[in-house]
């Protein structure tokens, strides 16, 4: 069974920087639509989680502009990697189940999204025993690992009053496919898949790029 009925694709046709982004994300859990965005980056970026700190962020990726996520997790490298969103509204079923479970639903239909494009993954049953703040070199429980051990998909949740929102990564080594892949998780995901029409104005977005441009957000830990 299909964990959602509906589900709209939106491959973000705008390379934005950090903020934006995270701007954009946000501006899609108030939208009381369940989504599942494909995006860019403009210029070179790396994310911490809400709880990480900004001091650890800098040693892991020395020299690349950060921004804060709302969501939990590590520190990602989006220089090179597929990056995606889920945001889920609350009276979904999916929003409403436990943290570790809606993460295993969602990694769970990547992993047959990836072996459907001939990728060699493997789920993580428990945490890797990993002293690391980058999300990439420590794997933990529903993540994705390939058959080197190396982790290649991992995300950050949050919930609120608005629904669930799904930040992941995925690092592959030829993400040609990448459209492909991610296009056939939002199958895997619903029953029904459809374009999505999202173009968020600007004045939509200012107040939220405000805040994940705000150095005091960036330095909130």
């Amino acid at each position: 069974m299909a964990a959602l009925e509906n589900l709209e694709f939106w491959w973000d046709p705008v390379a934005r920087g950090g903020p934006e982004n995270m701007a954009v994300d946000g501006w899609l859990l108030d939208q009381e639509v369940a989504v599942l965005r494909a995006y860019d980056w403009e210029g070179s970026w790396g994310s911490l989680g809400y709880f990480g700190e900004l001091a650890t962020a800098r040693k892991v990726l020395p020299g690349v502009p950060l921004v804060r996520r709302a969501t939990g997790g590590g520190v990602v490298d989006h220089r090179d990697d597929l990056t995606y969103t889920l945001a889920i509204p609350r009276e979904c079923r999916l929003a409403g189940v436990k943290g570790s479970e809606s993460y295993r639903i969602i990694h769970s239909a990547l992993a047959a999204a990836l072996h459907k494009a001939g990728h060699e993954v493997y789920l993580v049953h428990e945490d890797h025993d990993i002293d690391s703040s980058s999300c990439f070199a420590k794997p933990v429980a529903w993540d994705l690992i390939d058959g080197r051990g190396a982790k290649i998909a991992g995300a950050g949740q949050r919930r609120t009053r608005k629904g669930l929102l799904h930040q992941g990564s995925i690092m592959l080594q030829d993400a040609a496919d990448g459209t492909e892949i991610l296009m056939e998780l939002a199958s895997e995901l619903a029953q029904l898949v459809k374009p999505s029409e999202n173009n968020p104005s600007c004045d939509e977005l200012s107040s939220l790029v405000s805040q994940f441009s705000d150095s005091a957000w960036l330095d909130r830990r």
